[in-house]
């Protein structure tokens, strides 16, 4: 039997014979480091250690297999998990938890099941769900939540490149699954790959539709409701040598589409808002709607008499909701399709819905109605979200350069020149 300890250098360590049985021999200098022998002759390198101080069980961990390593190495990483087991660490339970860490994969089911389902609007558990089953986990699927690397997340933002927007909020979505395995214990605490890597600079996607735009949008909408709009068709069909003529292509769209694009524009309310409206959420005695569940929560929406002309004009159905849908009890799912009819008659190319929103605000900011106004209508919680209308409010601006102007042209009693005088 070899001696009990020896100084685990090479010669040593090659001098170790198999046995019938393993045995570990340890090293003379380093309390705790040792060379176990397997009875096929294998030879790897292990630490002894106490976590708890003295009297708590005896810990092994396995350092490396020799061979791949050498005695001194080992005996470097030995020091180093001593250092840890010296600051309050467990080396072998912290090596089995990464063994049975839980993949990405499997944390992305638990985040959507336990956190994103129950918390989040139907919209955001699907943008969530797209962006981790469609980018994140094909990418990283099948690693350790803590083996991700800041590397790694920023390679999958670089092939992202050519789609900032959908860039920056796949690593919104991955920092936010992070945040929520820091706190079930899933990785170490503050453990987050995405921080600081660097997001793509967005342009602003706000589109303010000008007044003649708003009268080209009302004259596509009165078309729409009244003669209908015409249709667009391949001409290199061989169907359509057997379509009506031109003149009788076209057709009459849905009131209730009509009446909800332009609720839309005369109320700021987002499209959901607007599609999953009761009419016993009407006040119509107080001009207002009572939102129980919008984007922000709870929301009172002010109602202007244009929109209540709109609204008292449309049937009442057996349906609950203002904008009724196909299916009995169900709201309209979307706008799309009669919007997208609209906006070619209006020659408005790449307008969206939320557009609409947007020029809502872009016009109360233009007459200077103030911003904590014009957040307060559009609902917004906090100002910051209303300040991106900031600069649209010039009256005041304007007026203040008029009146300095003014003055200091009197002091400088300058008077254009006219063409004659020149």
């Amino acid at each position: 039997m070899p001696a009990a300890t020896v100084k685990l250098t090479k010669r040593a360590v090659d001098a170790m014979v198999a046995n019938e049985r393993r045995y570990v021999l340890w090293d003379a200098e380093l309390k705790g480091f040792g060379v176990r022998v397997e009875p096929s002759g294998a030879k790897s390198f292990i630490l002894r250690y106490r976590a708890g101080g003295r009297g708590s069980a005896k810990r092994f961990i396995t350092l490396g297999k020799y061979g791949v390593i050498t005695p001194e190495e080992a005996r470097r990483s030995a020091r180093d998990q001593l250092g840890l087991v010296a600051r309050g660490s467990d080396p072998a339970k912290d090596k089995a938890r990464q063994k049975a860490a839980a993949t990405i994969a499997d944390v992305a089911q638990r985040f959507l099941a336990e956190h994103v389902t129950p918390k989040r609007k139907a919209a955001t558990i699907a943008s969530y769900r797209h962006a981790l089953m469609a980018r994140i986990v094909p990418e990283f699927g099948l690693l350790r939540a803590e083996a991700v690397t800041r590397a790694d997340v920023a390679r999958l933002h670089s092939h992202l490149s050519a789609k900032p927007a959908t860039a920056n909020y796949v690593l919104a979505v991955l920092s936010s699954l992070y945040s929520w395995c820091d706190r079930q214990g899933l990785v170490p605490e503050g453990y987050n790959p995405v921080v600081r890597v660097d997001r793509y600079r967005q342009q602003g996607r706000e589109r303010y539709l000008t007044s003649e735009e708003l009268q080209r949008l009302g004259n596509a909408l009165h078309e729409a409701e009244s003669v209908g709009l015409p249709w667009t068709i391949d001409a290199r069909s061989p169907k359509a040598k057997h379509l009506p003529r031109p003149e009788n292509r076209k057709t009459v769209l849905d009131p209730g589409a009509i009446a909800a694009i332009r609720l839309l524009i005369l109320t700021g309310a987002r499209l959901r808002e607007i599609l999953h409206l009761r009419w016993q959420e009407i006040d119509f005695e107080r001009s207002l709607a009572f939102l129980p569940d919008s984007k922000t929560g709870r929301k009172t929406l002010t109602l202007s008499s244009p929109a209540l002309v709109i609204l008292r004009g449309l049937p009442r159905t057996a349906s609950p909701f203002v904008v009724a849908g196909s299916r009995e009890g169900r709201p309209r799912a979307d706008l799309q399709r009669p919007w997208a009819a609209i906006c070619r008659s209006a020659d408005l190319p790449g307008v969206r819905l939320h557009d609409l929103r947007h020029t809502f605000a872009s016009i109360g900011a233009g007459e200077s109605l103030g911003l904590p106004i014009v957040g307060k209508l559009l609902g917004h919680t906090q100002p910051q979200t209303t300040a991106r209308y900031a600069h649209l409010d010039a009256n005041p601006l304007r007026q203040a350069a008029d009146l300095i102007a003014s003055r200091i042209n009197k002091a400088l009693n300058f008077r254009p020149s006219t063409a004659k005088e020149q």
